[in-house]
C-alpha cells in the first residue's frame, strides 16, 4: 500500500494542499484508486510555534516511513524542513520542467525545458561559520553526487531532443565547479554517446533563458545555481503558480510547488493551486510507476489533461493569472474536466 506524507505548509500552503486533496479524492474514485494512506505531518513556521520545531519528531518519522511526500509552500523555517528532507532521505534529484501552458501569457512562448539540479550538496549543506566580523560557507561537490545527478539528466534528455546543458562557473570555481563540470561530460561521453552535450557559465545561462530559452532541453546544474535557475524559468513560462517540481531519490520522492508561501494573500482564498495539483499528477504517475499500477498513471495524465482544459478556455482562473476565481472554484472546474 502506497504511504503519501501531506505537509500543508505556511501561508497558503493549507489552502492548496486541501485544493489538491480535493482533486486526489476526486481522481482516486473514478480510477479504482483505495488503497493510497494519507499520513498528515506538520512542518514549518505553524509547526515550530505549535510544537517547538519547524520538523516535530513525529513527522519526521511518518516522512521516513512514507514512500512519498506531498509538500505545500513553507515559510521561514523552510531550510530546516526542505534540506533536512532532502538530505536525510537522499532526495538528490531536484527535477523541474518549465514550459509554456495553454491559455499562459508566456515571456518566451517556446521554452520547453527541464533543470535537473544535484539536492544534496553545495552550499545548501548549511555548513556555515562566523568567525568574528567573517562569515564562511562551506561549497561540497563530490565526483559520486555529480555522477548520479549526471545520469538523471542524460537518461531524462533521451526521452526529449537528446540535449544536455552543462551549467557552471568553473572559470572561477576552478576546483568545485571544475569537478562537476568534468564528471558530468565523463558520464555523458563514456554512458550516453547518443545524447548531445554543451556546457555555459551561469551568468551566460540565466541570460539565455529568458532571451532564447529555445536553446535548452535539459540543462543539469549544481545545487544552489539550479535553485535560481529553476524560479527564473517559471517565470519565463509565464507564473511561478503553475510550476511544479519533484525531489527524487532511488526509493522515496517529495513532490512540491516551486513557489513560496505568500502569506501576503493567505486566507483570502485566492490562491493558485495549479503547481500543487500539478505535484499530485506527478506523484500519482511516480506511484504508478514505482508499484506498477496503471490506473495511478491514467489518473495522473488525467488531471494534467483536466489542468490544461481549464487553462486554456481561460474562464475560470484566479486573480494571478488575470482572473476573478477563488481558489476553491478554480479547483472544482478542474473536477469537472477530470476524464
Amino acid at each position: 500500500m502506497p504511504r503519501v506524507a501531506v505537509i500543508e505548509g505556511d501561508g497558503i500552503g493549507p489552502e492548496v494542499t486541501s485544493a489538491a486533496l480535493r482533486v486526489l479524492a476526486h481522481v482516486c474514485a473514478r480510477y479504482n484508486i483505495d488503497d493510497i494512506e494519507l499520513v498528515k505531518a506538520p512542518a514549518g513556521d505553524t509547526a515550530l510555534r505549535v510544537y517547538g520545531s519547524p520538523l516535530p519528531e513525529e513527522s519526521w518519522r511518518a516522512i521516513r516511513s512514507s514512500d512519498a511526500i506531498l509538500k505545500g509552500p513553507v515559510g521561514e523555517t523552510a531550510g530546516e524542513v526542505v534540506v533536512r528532507i532532502r538530505r536525510g532521505l537522499d532526495l538528490y534529484a531536484n527535477i523541474r520542467p518549465a514550459r509554456c501552458m495553454p491559455g499562459i501569457e508566456c515571456l518566451r512562448p517556446q521554452i520547453d525545458l527541464i533543470v535537473v539540479r544535484e539536492n544534496t550538496e553545495d552550499v545548501y549543506i548549511r555548513a556555515e561559520y562566523l568567525h568574528g566580523d567573517v562569515a564562511i560557507a562551506l561549497r561540497v561537490i563530490s565526483r559520486r553526487a555529480s555522477e548520479r545527478i549526471a545520469r538523471v539528466a542524460f537518461t531524462i534528455a533521451r526521452t526529449r531532443r537528446k540535449k544536455v546543458t552543462i551549467v557552471h562557473k568553473a572559470n572561477v570555481m576552478t576546483v568545485t565547479d571544475g569537478l562537476f563540470r568534468k564528471v558530468v561530460r565523463e558520464v555523458g561521453e563514456r554512458e550516453f554517446p547518443d545524447v548531445e552535450i554543451d556546457e555555459m557559465y551561469i551568468d551566460a545561462a540565466v541570460m539565455d533563458v529568458v532571451r532564447r530559452p529555445e536553446r535548452f532541453d535539459v540543462i543539469v546544474t549544481t545545487n544552489l545555481f539550479g535553485d535560481i535557475l529553476t524560479d527564473l524559468a517559471a517565470y519565463v513560462s509565464g507564473s511561478i503558480g503553475i510550476a511544479p517540481s519533484a525531489n527524487l531519490g532511488d526509493n522515496k520522492a517529495m513532490f512540491e510547488p516551486v513557489h513560496g508561501a505568500a502569506f501576503d494573500i493567505a486566507g483570502k482564498g485566492i490562491a493558485n493551486p495549479t503547481a500543487m495539483i500539478l505535484c499530485t499528477a506527478w506523484m500519482l504517475k511516480w506511484l504508478g510507476e514505482k508499484f506498477n499500477k496503471k490506473n495511478y498513471t491514467e489518473a495522473g495524465n488525467a488531471i494534467e489533461r483536466a489542468i490544461e482544459k481549464v487553462l486554456g478556455e481561460k474562464k475560470v482562473l484566479t486573480p494571478d493569472l488575470g482572473g476573478s476565481a477563488t481558489t476553491q472554484e478554480f479547483t472544482t472546474k478542474i473536477i469537472e474536466n477530470i476524464q
